[in-house]
């Protein structure tokens, strides 16, 4: 018996992108452009996605990095 309302699958509304536009995803270098945290890794927590410091091993969650006005991350990728 199938229930009569089922939920429809919605992708993910996140937007995962540097301040320039450029898509990130996980294991990408990027530099923060908040809480002084210089050069830092993508990396998959728990909660989700988290950037973590090179310099000092500390990790902020993605979403302290949204800059309201764009929807985008306040990082700029580095190139490899």
């Amino acid at each position: 018996m199938s229930p009569l309302f089922k939920r429809k699958q919605r992708k993910s509304r996140l937007k995962f992108y540097d301040f320039e536009g450029q898509p990130l995803k996980e294991g990408d270098m990027v530099m923060s452009l908040r809480y002084d945290l210089g050069e830092c890794r993508i990396i998959m927590t728990e909660t989700g996605y988290a950037y973590e410091s090179l310099a000092t091993g500390e990790k902020v969650h993605y979403a302290k990095m949204i800059d309201a006005g764009t929807g985008y991350q306040k990082v700029r990728k580095l190139e490899s």
